[in-house]
């Protein structure tokens, strides 16, 4: 947590700001405090990305949708709107730090912490793609592990953010986590967050990106023509993973298969289509 600035927010709405969790590329995100006393997250746009979000209908029903989504392994989005020229999202407070931060401060993952952890944000996904969501920025960064298990963050944000610009549509995700298809122009389908997954999970048992952290040119040359480095990755989740890779979206298994596989290891896989 740190002090707010002289140019923070007091008052955003019904919420009072009382301390910023962070900043990213997206807006600052703070900590909030509702009527009731309740603490949550409000994420605070940049005006270069809020101008479009009122506009666009179809961000607004996602918007909707993402307050319907069960409360397990997610942050709950509560409520939003706007400030001045700026919007702004509020979630439910998860006091927990950042998968990226875990790892980087106590190592990779493993065993039964590696497998709450696939497990738990498997769920996750499966419970927003049953709301008609995809989150297209799933990531280390937006994994929190909180008192009560891990839980994903920033659903329903980058649907908004894709009503914006051009570039920053296409920016639309973190390059070292992003699917083949975000690389090109097109509607995504819940199997970028499976890839998605898979590349967060790779990262949470070996300490690296799965493709790598140079630069964005060389990151995506790698996820559209390589294979992803699996190295220090074990069965059967190495093989869950190598499936969740595919470059062809329709052959990589939906969010329920792949919890599937978690929760019941000798599962065997469903045939994938045929191309």
């Amino acid at each position: 947590m740190q002090s707010l600035e002289p140019s923070d927010p007091r008052q955003l709405g019904a919420y009072r700001i009382t301390a910023r969790i962070g900043e990213g590329g997206q807006g600052v995100v703070y900590l909030g405090t509702g009527g009731d006393g309740t603490r949550v997250a409000v994420k605070l746009f940049h005006p270069q990305l809020s101008g479009d979000l009122g506009g666009d209908d179809t961000a607004a029903r996602e918007l909707e949708a993402a307050k319907q989504v069960a409360r397990f392994c997610t942050a709950q989005v509560l409520d939003s709107g706007t400030a001045g020229n700026r919007r702004y999202i509020v979630s439910e407070f998860i006091d927990g730090p950042p998968l990226s931060r875990v790892v980087a401060e106590q190592g990779p993952r493993s065993g039964s912490a590696l497998d709450r952890l696939a497990i738990a944000t498997a769920t996750a996904l499966v419970a927003l793609h049953d709301a008609g969501i995809v989150h297209r920025d799933f990531k280390p960064h937006n994994v929190l592990i909180g008192t009560d298990g891990p839980r994903v963050i920033d659903f329903g944000i980058s649907r908004a953010l894709s009503g914006a610009q051009t570039m920053v549509s296409r920016a639309v995700g973190t390059p070292a986590y992003m699917a083949p298809e975000q690389l090109e122009p097109g509607e995504l389908t819940p199997a970028a967050d499976v890839f998605a997954w898979a590349s967060t999970m790779a990262f949470a048992a070996t300490g690296r990106a799965p493709f790598g952290n140079e630069t964005v040119p060389i990151v995506f040359n790698r996820i559209a023509n390589h294979e992803p480095d699996l190295a220090g990755v074990e069965e059967p989740l190495r093989a869950l993973l190598t499936e969740c890779f595919a470059k062809d979206p329709s052959r990589r298994p939906s969010a329920q298969d792949v919890l599937d596989r978690l929760v019941r290891p000798g599962r065997t896989p469903p045939a994938p289509p045929a191309p």
